[in-house]
This record gives structure tokens, C-alpha cells and sequence, in this order.
């Protein structure tokens, strides 16, 4: 598993709001939610990172 560094995300309240209950409806942290999105993100642009072991 890759390390994970943290860093400050500025949202604005409604945003946090909808991603909260979001994340809440399939039983993942914000933070895990949050991951899901930009990793989804990343497959639909056909950027996700290589792993390490390819």
C-alpha cells in the first residue's frame, strides 16, 4: 500500500454538506468518500497512477 500524505482542502459548507451524506449513504468516511471521487475521476480521464508493482 502507498503512503498517504495529508494536506488542507478548502470545500465550501454545501459541498461538505453533500459529500458527508454522500459518504455516510455507503458507509465510508468523508475522507474515504472523498478518495473514491478523485480516484474515480482519475479512471474516467484514464489518469490513475501506475502501481508499483507493473
Amino acid at each position: 500500500m502507498s503512503k498517504k500524505k495529508a494536506f488542507a482542502l478548502r470545500l465550501n459548507e454545501d459541498m461538505l454538506k453533500a459529500i458527508e451524506k454522500w459518504a455516510s449513504d455507503e458507509f465510508r468516511s468523508v475522507n474515504g468518500q472523498i478518495e473514491w471521487i478523485l480516484m474515480k475521476g482519475l479512471k474516467e480521464a484514464k489518469r490513475e497512477p501506475k502501481r508499483k508493482d507493473e
